[in-house]
């Protein structure tokens, strides 16, 4: 099996309505398509759905650890900055690890999400 590349990414979220402004307002993102329970978002290359499901928060376990996202190292300061004037909860302050810059954040809904300005080439250089 041949695989291009990532395609998209689709997050549960509890109420849109709370996690839309964070993903727009906060992250940036662009607004493609909005339906009665999921948004279509862009981000650079990637795209993400977000599906509101009425249910309790993910109990600790199996399931995605985080998503991470590649941002440039000229831009990361100020997407880093950008996340603190907005409040939002940080998992991991900005450390350059893996061969590249990361900082780990949460959405509304407690998804952990990363940027991250490294390469999996730097990654396996640095995992040794």
């Amino acid at each position: 099996m041949k695989i291009a590349g990532f395609n998209h990414l689709t997050i549960r979220v509890n109420d849109l309505r709370q996690s839309l402004p964070f993903y727009l307002d906060v992250l940036g993102m662009k607004l493609v398509h909005r339906g009665r329970s999921d948004v279509y978002l862009e981000w650079g290359e990637a795209w993400i759905c977000l599906i509101e499901t009425k249910q309790r928060r993910r109990q600790e376990g199996m399931g995605i650890d985080h998503v991470a996202f590649t941002i440039a190292e000229e831009n990361f300061s100020e997407a880093v900055s950008r996340l603190k004037q907005h409040g939002v909860p940080f998992v991991r302050e900005p450390v350059f690890r893996g061969g590249g810059w990361s900082v780990q954040f949460t959405d509304p809904d407690g998804t952990v999400l990363e940027l991250f300005t490294g390469t999996l080439e730097k990654r396996m250089k640095n995992w040794r």
